[in-house]
């Protein structure tokens, strides 16, 4: 079954990968560098994934013939606005998978609340790229600890049940970034009413445990039930939980239907951090999307920055012409590590920017998400999981 049980069963994404084709060689480059170098590495593993997908995708077949446009011609930085792109509400309703059923190790989906699901199916190659990616930009920015135990309390579902849930097996992931402590997981499956729910009891006990132990924590998943969290142990204990200053915060999937409770995201780190008792640069967010695998982590200063494993393009909503930095517009996301799934090249219903740079002295560039595009919402993880709170 091509489900997260695959994790058991591959080598640490620590260590560098074997395979090592045009593309693999991209995620060995380090996430933040920006040189001539990790330039060429780039374009030159994008080139290889649009001739691979372009040679078995039916949709990307017609769409390189519609526009002329050919992989080869993906010389330059400057080229990359060239390149076709799938909207992502086609990978919601439809499968695009371009490999044979044998060939795919596990497949993601996102939990939206309607019928709108995105199905990413991954191939081992692509699996092991997207979890070395993924280990490359937490290492880049300092949040990899496998000499220390950390305990987890995760906001998301139980892998053990959610088997093919994209925040499950992204929390699951991430777990692994340090040594592993004991680990909670919040959304719990009660048998009884066929469904999950957020085991709000077992949480605060949990955190209280890794209190009085005095254990790095680190908390990861929906920002919203982690502020819940500690206000529900102040109603509990009459006081905030203290933790060990060396723990961290990772959340990420957003506030969406909780959008009147959403807290700016700067204010948001200082309250977290203080009820919990660590380091504001301690507390950090993601962004990222099941149909694109490439995680926008922030930096110490809480902005998402953008790795050298993708390329993000601003585009005007009406005509889609290519803005630069400091517009906003709609988000186009490209990454090559993609062998299994034409969405190589994906427009987002999400609006944002670009900035050029960022103080904290991390290169390239930082990314801004002012929300989502339309009048019907694309329904996603957070969604469905707002509806437990």
């Amino acid at each position: 079954m091509a489900d997260l049980t695959i994790e058991d069963k591959l080598p640490p994404f620590y260590k560098p990968l074997k395979a090592r084709s045009e593309i693999d060689e991209l995620f060995e480059t380090p996430a933040f560098e920006y040189s001539p170098k990790t330039s060429r590495a780039f374009l030159s593993a994008m080139r290889a994934a649009l001739a691979f997908q372009g040679a078995r995708s039916p949709v990307l077949k017609a769409l390189y013939r519609s526009g002329g446009f050919s992989p080869a011609s993906v010389k330059t930085e400057r080229d990359i606005e060239k390149i076709p792109f799938l909207f992502v509400a086609a990978l919601k309703e439809r499968d695009l998978t371009t490999l044979a059923p044998s060939r795919i190790v596990l497949e993601l989906k996102s939990s939206g609340t309607s019928g709108q699901r995105s199905r990413m199916q991954l191939d081992r190659g692509s699996l092991m790229r997207v979890r070395r990616m993924a280990w490359q930009v937490f290492y880049g920015l300092g949040l990899t600890d496998l000499e220390r135990a950390h305990d987890y309390i995760c906001f998301t579902y139980d892998p053990a049940v959610a088997r093919d849930l994209g925040t499950a097996w992204t929390d699951k992931l991430l777990t692994g970034f340090t040594k592993k402590g004991e680990i909670f997981y919040t959304f719990r499956w009660s048998k009884a009413k066929n469904d999950f729910f957020f085991d709000l009891d077992g949480t605060v006990a949990a955190l209280k445990r890794f209190e009085d132990s005095g254990s790095l924590v680190r908390l990861t998943g929906f920002p919203a039930f982690a502020l819940k969290l500690t206000e529900e142990f102040k109603v509990r204990y009459g006081r905030y939980p203290r933790l060990n200053p060396g723990s961290s915060v990772a959340t990420g999937g957003g506030w969406k239907t909780l959008a009147d409770e959403a807290v700016d995201k700067k204010v948001y780190r200082r309250i977290l951090a203080d009820n919990l008792g660590i380091p504001a640069e301690n507390v950090r967010d993601m962004f990222g999307m099941v149909e694109h695998g490439v995680p926008y982590m922030d930096c110490r200063l809480g902005h998402f920055h953008a790795p050298n494993y993708g390329r993000i393009i601003v585009r005007h909503p009406g005509t889609l012409e290519p803005l630069g930095f400091n517009k906003k517009g709609l988000l186009q996301f490209l990454t090559p590590y993609l062998t299994s799934y034409p969405s190589l090249s994906v427009l987002s219903s999400d609006f944002g920017l670009l900035r050029r740079g960022c103080v904290c002295g991390l290169p390239g560039p930082v990314l801004e998400i002012h929300g989502r595009a339309g009048v019907k919402k694309l329904k996603g993880c957070a969604i469905s999981a707002a509806t437990m709170l």
